[in-house]
């Protein structure tokens, strides 16, 4: 069983789905190990590391199978990023264990966010759990499986320290469509930001050295990939701290020069270190996406003074007017949170007015999460619940408009799309998405394709759509002649 529950705080539920579990590849009965199930949650750098250990796996001779019930052993790759993805994650891992004790598997390994946040902890909350892995230590995933079948009981946790530098992604078994991969470039953040525990979990910035980022995205595009989308806690972060200085755009220099890759995707841009030499470099080259993905959270500078986010509103507003002015046809997603503490009903109507001035094509909106061990938690000025969730409400009725009208005036254009996989309603109907739209948490095009079947797929092409109608977020279109 794959799950990647897309967990849609900001009310747009525009490109929500569940990614496609790859064809599994059998493992030689005579060597076989046993069988084990994954249900990865969160983020797309938790499922490149569920990838990881997926492959690790497969590697020491597991046979994955689709559903927990039946299997050996089931891993549990969690998120506990906020309080409902922590929900989320022991929902998950109390269904896991709902099945060993129904006697339908053997054994639950809970690795990833919540492993490494609750530690030896959650050995205690959940007993029943077989084996805790932390972020770090997701590479013990064979040993702990071997162990657990093995009925060796005595070491059920592993936990290293955060490495030097980031893990090797390599190797991966992509649970992805086969044209598109993400592609991580470093662990961490060196951010101090007063809402986020993710430094707790993932450790200070570790930047993937740039050779063995390129040999890993060569490794992809041998298998298939078209569309790389980069992904890192802080992408515009990369390099500092292993060559003193950022190397964003070196790094894409080479992705752009590795064959098979067409499309380039950006991810997680914090709006320090946005140089002029890298607008310039996504401005001019043929294969970085004009689609930039930059979390601001606020406009506020005193609220991001309380956040610590170490920008203001005039240097925001300065790169966003070169960012506008100097990428042709570009989309700004971006990521609000409201009800922060303190965060009064002036300071939010700037983060509106903010929001329409600069009517980013994208938004997400998160109510603010008290995470316990944050300085955020200390602060005072905390809001009621119901009075953060109708000042997010409030902000999405702002931008729904904003949106919807970005997507009218879409139609009548002819615009790539790549084919991510067929509707299931129509054999000649398909799902893909527009250079503008990341995978799930973006929107989608219907494209009606005449001809095309299963035996004429169009699956993994990217291919010319006219677009001929809007249906609130998402877009229909034919695709074009001569294709």
């Amino acid at each position: 069983m794959h799950r990647l529950p897309i967990v849609d705080s900001s009310g747009d539920t525009c490109g929500v789905g569940t990614a496609v579990m790859p064809a599994v590849r059998p493992v030689d009965p005579a060597t076989c190990r046993g069988t084990f199930a994954m249900v990865s949650l969160g983020c797309p750098k938790n499922l490149v590391d569920s990838e990881r250990m997926l492959g690790l796996l497969r590697e020491d001779g597991w046979q994955l199978v689709g559903e927990p019930a039946g299997s050996d052993l089931v891993v549990v790759n969690t998120c506990a990023f906020i309080d409902a993805s922590r929900a989320e994650s022991y929902a998950a891992i109390n269904e896991m264990l709902d099945l060993k004790k129904a006697g339908a598997t053997r054994g639950v390994i809970v690795a990833g966010c919540l492993a490494e946040r609750q530690k030896e902890s959650l050995l205690d909350e959940l007993p029943g759990v077989d084996a805790v892995i932390g972020v770090f230590s997701r590479d013990e995933i064979a040993r702990a499986a071997e162990r657990l079948i093995g009925g060796l009981g005595e070491q059920r946790s592993v936990f290293r320290p955060a490495p030097a530098r980031a893990l090797d992604d390599s190797g991966r078994m992509r649970v992805t469509p086969r044209h598109m991969a993400y592609l991580k470039i470093s662990e961490g953040c060196d951010r101090t930001c007063t809402f986020c525990a993710i430094p707790k979990m993932r450790g200070k910035h570790a930047t993937k050295p740039l050779e063995e980022v390129v040999r890993e995205a060569r490794e992809l595009a041998a298998d298939g990939v078209q569309e790389l989308v980069i992904v890192a806690q802080d992408t515009t972060y990369y390099g500092i701290d292993l060559y003193g200085e950022p190397r964003l755009v070196e790094l894409l220099d080479a992705l752009e020069a590795v064959d098979g890759i067409e499309w380039i995707r950006l991810m997680y841009l914090y709006p320090i270190h946005f140089t002029d030499r890298l607008i310039e470099k996504i401005a001019t080259s043929r294969k970085i996406l004009p689609y930039l993905d930059m979390p601001l959270q606020h406009a506020s500078d005193a609220v991001l003074k309380r956040m610590q986010r170490r920008v203001n509103r005039a240097a925001t507003e300065e790169l966003l007017e070169k960012l506008r002015a100097r990428i042709p046809d570009l989309v700004l997603r971006t990521t609000f949170i409201t009800g922060f503490p303190g965060e009064t009903r002036e300071q939010f109507a700037e983060l509106v007015e903010f929001a329409r001035r600069w009517r980013f094509e994208r938004v997400g909106v998160f109510t603010y999460s008290l995470e316990p061990d944050t300085p955020a938690a200390r602060l005072d000025g905390h809001l009621p619940e119901e009075e953060k969730t109708a000042r997010r409400d409030e902000l999405m009725r702002a931008q729904q408009a904003i949106a919807h009208d970005h997507a009218r005036r879409q139609v009548g254009r002819i615009v790539d799309v790549i084919v991510d996989r067929p509707s299931g309603e129509r054999e000649d109907v398909w799902i893909g998405r527009t250079k503008f739209d990341a995978p799930d948490i973006d929107c989608v095009v219907y494209i009606t394709a005449p001809g095309t079947s299963a035996a004429r797929p169009l699956t993994g092409r990217i291919v010319p759509v006219e677009i001929v109608a809007s249906t609130g977020y998402d877009l229909a279109g034919i695709l074009a002649s001569g294709d």
